[in-house]
């Protein structure tokens, strides 16, 4: 079994008491607005229409100050393993958790925004370890994006998603992988195919909830599902994307307001969980609230609310149209995630596609919100995948 280099060190999450003291002392004394002014008659997604709804953030917030405990989920990532290491001048987090399996494949996990290495806090000891012993088993790598938790924060503009890219295989070396799967949503879906198109030497092959196209294709031939789904995600990007606006083109004005505010901070979260997870009205139909509370107070104890931003800044709609993907890759469409595309579509960038699925169930967080799937499906594409690539 590998052993980490001597330039990957282990450590260990411990906030200051005075960090959570501060925290409680900033939610006691948050100034609310008032409640929106949109229907709020019953639960439905309209109370949502002006934002995260106040009666749903007090509750919240109460809940957050009171009850929660952060050090709960301290445990949680010492249990599985944390390090450290520094690439290209950058200090990069990760979890690492090695699977007792003999022949486990390495695999890396990329989370994106507004999530972080929570994304797959519930996932990897079983990704590792599988109750059945049937199911692949795998050296789990679950990094932090440069700005996000407990990576540093970079200095300087440059770390976009190809350099990121570039990064994980450097970390994956120097953890004895040479050779590993990968999967992303989100940003790191985006990261994913990265590597899939610009490492195939270093990668057996892919699993992603973002299977982007290139640019420019013809909605001819298309399903009606298909033409759907390129419709809705014209839509979300044309009226439902200026967070990712505001983040490409500001992301240091917001980031004194989700530096400075618990409240803020919150909010600005835990409205896109509501409106990208697969509920009727609230995120806590699917997920826990002290699962976003640990997303969240990472966020707010590391001060990366700013940084985290600046992966928008650094590589909205960067993807290079060009770019080919021949690894073998396995596909999953959430049917409540933000950007669906066809198939078709995603043939033209993505070569060798040996899997494709379409669950009944799930949004853009589903390792979070249907967890038991979630894993099922990604065995089974990885499987896919590894058989492929033989």
């Amino acid at each position: 079994m590998p052993r980490p280099t001597s330039d990957v060190h282990a450590c260990e999450a411990h906030a200051p008491d005075a960090d959570l003291d501060d925290l409680h002392a900033r939610l006691a004394a948050a100034r609310l607005p008032e409640a929106e002014t949109v229907h709020r008659a019953a639960p439905a997604r309209r109370r949502w229409d002006q934002g995260v709804p106040l009666a749903d953030l007090v509750d919240v917030v109460n809940y957050w100050r009171t009850e929660y405990n952060w050090r709960l989920f301290e445990e949680r990532l010492n249990r599985i393993g944390q390090f450290r290491t520094t690439i290209d001048g950058l200090g990069i987090h990760f979890l690492h958790r090695r699977s007792p399996r003999t022949g486990a494949t390495p695999l890396l996990l990329t989370h994106g925004w507004p999530d972080s290495v929570a994304r797959f806090i519930d996932v990897v000891d079983e990704l590792a370890d599988p109750k059945d012993a049937d199911a692949p088993a795998f050296h789990v790598v679950v990094p932090s994006l440069p700005g996000f938790g407990y990576s540093d924060k970079p200095t300087a503009t440059g770390w976009g998603t190809e350099r990121i890219a570039a990064a994980w295989v450097e970390l994956m070396g120097r953890l004895g992988y040479h050779r590993f799967a990968a999967h992303g949503g989100d940003w790191g879906g985006n990261i994913t195919t990265v590597l899939g198109g610009r490492f195939p030497a270093h990668v057996l092959g892919i699993h992603t909830l973002f299977a982007e196209g290139p640019p420019g294709l013809t909605t001819d031939g298309l399903t009606a599902v298909e033409r759907r789904w390129a419709e809705e995600t014209h839509h979300f990007w044309r009226h439902r994307a200026a967070y990712a606006k505001q983040q490409a083109t500001r992301p240091q004005t917001i980031g004194y307001f989700l530096v400075d505010s618990p409240v803020g901070l919150l909010a600005w979260i835990l409205d896109k969980f509501a409106e990208w997870s697969d509920t009727e009205d609230s995120p806590f139909e699917t997920i826990s609230r002290d699962r976003i509370l640990d997303n969240v107070t990472l966020y707010w104890l590391t001060r990366t609310g700013a940084s985290a931003a600046r992966i928008y800044c650094e590589s909205h709609n960067s993807l290079d149209p060009e770019l080919r993907v021949d690894v073998p890759t396995a596909v999953t469409m959430y049917p409540r995630d933000i950007e669906k595309c066809p198939r078709p579509w995603a043939q033209e960038r993505f070569r060798q596609i040996v899997r494709w699925t379409v669950p009944e169930r799930g949004g853009h967080f589903p390792s979070l919100e249907v967890p038991e799937y979630f894993v099922e499906d990604l065995q089974e594409g990885l499987a896919a995948v590894l058989t492929a690539a033989r």
